[in-house]
């Protein structure tokens, strides 16, 4: 399985309201029309609150 870009997934992410769940992450990305792939990634963060668009890169790049 490739890996998306982190900029890529970030542009799915553009206006979520930090710090946020997981599941808040996955379904914006779901609502501005992510593909499959970053969905995938998305999904395989851990489920914790993120306090912004590092840190969910850092784990995007990790999942």
């Amino acid at each position: 399985m490739s890996q998306p870009n982190p900029i890529q997934m970030q542009k799915y992410l553009a206006g979520v309201d930090y710090p946020c769940g997981k599941d808040d992450l996955v379904r914006h990305a779901r609502e501005k029309g992510a593909d499959d792939e970053v969905m995938r990634h998305l999904e395989n963060i851990p489920d914790r609150t993120y306090d912004g668009p590092n840190a969910v890169s850092a784990e995007f790049s990790k999942s």
